[in-house]
């Protein structure tokens, strides 16, 4: 899929259905905070929720006083979504619309969060291209938390093909300098009381940034 069709896509996604109309609606994003957890950030901390969209993490990082909360999304519509939600709250947050794969960091990040993006990316060369702005993005230190489907996972989200991914493979996506944590599995209930199986672990980068390893 080039990024212009991404876009369309996930525009049309956003445009067409509510917050709740879509598959991967979550309430309470407790596995992602879990995780987040792990990595005892300061409200210092920089944080990035990559594919945010409308996601409701934002609002529990806001809720429990980060200061440095970046949301990224290709979709625009997703963002102006959380954006509304969130009233007078949206301006503590730095919103930056673009996909992913062809994005410049432009400051270091403590957390790098992703529930359901990195799994979308078929092509193993959009695959190399987000792994090298993860590079590029988190500190030395810094933790990523990636939640994807799960082997036994649905293959498709969204009318999209999907890969899925256990903790052994997600680590070997991000290849040496990242050091798994954690690891846990969700079921995790649709709108339409459908079960989807998902993978979340959390990595520890160990190499400097920029590097490869």
């Amino acid at each position: 899929m080039t990024d212009a069709n991404r876009k369309s896509h996930w525009e049309t996604v956003y445009t067409t259905k509510g917050e709740d109309q879509v598959s991967w609606f979550q309430e309470n994003p407790a596995p992602s905070l879990e995780l987040i957890d792990l990595a005892r950030p300061a409200p210092e901390s920089a944080i990035i929720d990559i594919g945010g969209g409308a996601s409701r993490l934002v609002d529990s990082l806001l809720a429990r006083g980060f200061e440095r909360v970046t949301v990224l999304d290709i979709s625009q519509a997703a963002l102006d979504a959380a954006r509304a939600r969130l009233g007078d709250r949206a301006g503590e947050v730095e919103w930056v619309a673009a996909d992913v794969t062809n994005w410049q960091p432009t400051h270091g990040f403590d957390i790098w969060h992703d529930r359901a993006a990195f799994h979308f990316l078929i092509d193993p060369a959009d695959r190399s291209a987000y792994v090298a702005r993860l590079r590029q993005a988190v500190r030395p230190g810094g933790h990523v938390v990636i939640g994807t489907f799960a082997l036994d996972g649905p293959e498709k989200c969204s009318g999209l093909p999907v890969n899925r991914y256990d903790a052994a493979s997600l680590a070997g996506e991000l290849g040496e300098g990242f050091e798994l944590v954690d690891s846990l599995r969700q079921d995790h209930a649709t709108p339409w009381n459908s079960t989807q199986h998902f993978q979340f672990c959390i990595f520890r980068r160990t190499g400097r940034v920029g590097s490869t390893a």
